[in-house]
């Protein structure tokens, strides 16, 4: 985390004191909590109606990936290097991630 330092009202900062203590935990916890409380707050997922236009981009998209044959997907599969999962998934995540892979892959087994 980066330090920020905010000069405050000294009102203000007895507000916090006093709240921060009523839920049982630190001044700067509490203001980090009611922080990403007010961002979560001004954050909105707009709605996409236009279908036309987004199967245009999609399209536009796919184009500009271009193309790649089964032999060059799996070529490139074969020779990517192979990384340790993160230390936070379960291994019954990971379990179900592999089966996924399997068979969307056509190698269920």
């Amino acid at each position: 985390m980066n330090p920020l330092t905010v000069p405050l009202p000294q009102t203000l900062r007895y507000q916090l004191e006093m709240l921060a203590q009523r839920e049982g935990v630190s001044l700067d916890q509490y203001i980090l909590y009611a922080l990403a409380r007010q961002v979560s707050f001004a954050y909105t997922i707009t709605e996409r109606t236009d279908a036309a236009q987004q199967r245009v981009e999609f399209t536009a998209l796919l184009q500009s990936l271009g193309h790649a044959s089964d032999d060059d997907i799996q070529t490139a599969l074969a020779e990517r290097t192979p990384v340790a999962p993160a230390r936070d998934v379960s291994p019954e995540t990971l379990a179900r991630v592999r089966e996924r892979i399997a068979t969307a892959t056509g190698r269920a087994g």
